[in-house]
C-alpha cells in the first residue's frame, strides 16, 4: 500500500519519496525550472500514487512494485497493462476523484485542463523512469504517442483574461505618491507605480517583476533583462513611462525602503527584503478596487492586456511573441482571438446597424 500525503510535498516516509527527491534534483539543474514550477510539477503526480493505493498497486521503491505490475504478463503484455492502467487512471480522475484544491475544491471529478496537466507531469515523471531503466518503455511514454492522446481529453480553451487600454492606465495610475505623507509611504507609492508599469508596460509575469535585481534594468538603454521560464533571459524593452516610474524609485524610494539592508533585489518590501509575487498579487488586486475594476483582476491580467493591446495596435505576432517570452508562436496566437472578440464586442456596442436592421419596408433576402 502507497501511503499518500496531499501536500505539494512528498512524505518522506512514501515509498515514491527518493524517487522524488531525485526527480526534483533533476528539474531543478538539468532542466533550470522556478521553485513554484518543480511544485507544481510534483503535486501534479500525487493524485497518480493515490490511485495506485487506492487500486492496492503498490510503488515501492525504485518503482520496483509498479514494475512488477506493469511486467506481469511479460514483456509482450507490458503495453496494454499501460494502457489500462492510464485509461482507468483517466476515469477515476474525470469522475470520481475528489478536488482537494482550486476553485473547484470539494467537488468530485477533474476539469478537463487540470487533467491535461496531470497526465502530462505523469508522462514526464514515466521518462525520467524509464531513461534511468525503473521502469520498461512503451509506445504510451513517447513523445507525440497516439495512444496517450485517445486518452488525453480536449482542454476548453479560454481566451485571456484581458481589461481595457483605459482600464490598465487606471490601474497604473492608481498609485498616488503626491498624495502619500511620510517616507514610506510615499516610496511604497512610487515603488508600486514602478511594478504595475512593468507588468503593463513589458507584459513581465509577476515572478519576472519580483526577481528583477538593480543590474537588470539599464535606463539609459531604456530596457531590462528578464528571465522568464526555464532560466531563459530575454531584453523588454520599456516606454517612457516605466522608464520614468523606475528612475523615481530607484533615486528616491528605494534606499528609503532598504534601510540597512543590502542587497541586489530591484524591487523591495517595507523591510528591506526582496519584494515576493504574493505581494505584488495582492498588490494589484488593491489598486484594482481602488480603480473601480471589476473583480479578479490579476498581475496577468496585464501581460494577457499587453500582448493584447500591442495584437490591436497592429503589432506583428511574432514580435510579441518575443516580448511575451514564448518559445513557440501557438502560446502567442490565442491573443489574436482576443483581439478578434474585442473587436466584434467593439462593433456591437457602437456601430449604429450593429443592434437594429435598417429602416426599410422591404423583407430581407436571402445571400444568393
Amino acid at each position: 500500500m502507497v501511503t499518500v500525503t496531499r501536500h505539494n510535498d512528498a512524505s518522506s516516509e512514501a515509498p515514491y519519496a527518493p524517487l522524488l527527491a531525485s526527480y526534483r534534483r533533476q528539474l531543478e539543474t538539468t532542466r533550470g525550472l522556478s521553485p513554484a514550477t518543480v511544485r507544481n510539477y510534483l503535486a501534479d503526480l500525487l493524485p497518480f500514487f493515490e490511485y495506485l493505493a487506492k487500486e492496492n498497486v503498490g510503488f515501492g521503491r525504485d518503482a520496483r512494485d509498479l514494475r512488477a505490475f506493469v511486467q506481469r504478463d511479460g514483456a509482450a503484455g507490458v503495453s496494454v497493462v499501460y494502457r489500462q492502467l492510464i485509461r482507468d487512471y483517466v476515469s477515476w480522475l474525470v469522475e470520481d476523484r475528489r478536488v482537494t484544491s482550486g476553485r473547484n475544491a470539494g467537488q468530485r471529478g477533474h476539469a478537463r485542463a487540470s487533467v491535461v496537466r496531470t497526465l502530462a507531469a505523469l508522462r514526464a515523471f514515466m521518462r525520467y523512469l524509464i531513461d534511468r531503466h525503473k521502469m520498461p518503455d512503451a509506445p504510451l511514454w513517447q513523445s507525440g504517442s497516439s495512444m496517450m492522446r485517445r486518452f488525453t481529453p480536449k482542454p476548453t480553451r479560454r481566451l485571456p483574461d484581458v481589461i481595457s487600454t483605459r482600464e490598465a492606465v487606471r490601474l497604473v495610475e492608481a498609485p498616488d505618491p503626491a498624495s502619500a505623507t511620510g517616507p514610506k509611504p510615499h516610496a511604497v507609492a512610487l515603488r508600486d507605480r514602478a511594478v504595475l508599469e512593468l507588468l503593463y508596460g513589458g507584459g513581465l509575469r509577476v515572478s519576472e517583476a519580483s526577481g528583477l535585481n538593480l543590474g537588470d534594468v539599464a535606463l539609459a538603454n531604456r530596457s531590462a533583462r528578464v528571465w522568464g521560464k526555464g532560466s531563459k533571459a530575454r531584453m523588454v524593452p520599456l516606454g517612457g513611462p516605466a522608464i520614468d516610474a523606475i528612475t523615481a524609485y530607484v533615486h528616491e524610494a528605494r534606499s528609503v525602503l532598504a534601510g540597512t539592508a543590502s542587497g541586489d533585489a530591484l524591487f523591495l518590501n517595507q523591510r528591506g527584503g526582496r519584494l515576493t509575487p504574493r505581494s505584488v498579487q495582492m498588490m494589484v488586486q488593491r489598486y484594482a478596487a481602488s480603480a473601480d475594476l471589476r473583480p479578479g483582476v490579476h498581475p496577468h491580467t496585464l501581460r494577457h492586456s499587453f500582448a493584447t493591446h500591442l495584437l490591436d495596435g497592429g503589432a506583428d505576432l511574432r514580435v510579441v511573441q518575443e516580448l511575451l517570452g514564448h518559445s513557440s508562436p501557438s502560446a502567442t496566437q490565442v491573443y489574436t482571438h482576443v483581439s478578434q472578440a474585442e473587436a466584434r464586442k467593439a462593433y456591437m456596442s457602437a456601430h449604429p446597424l450593429a443592434q437594429k436592421p435598417p429602416e426599410t419596408d422591404e423583407p430581407a433576402s436571402p445571400i444568393s
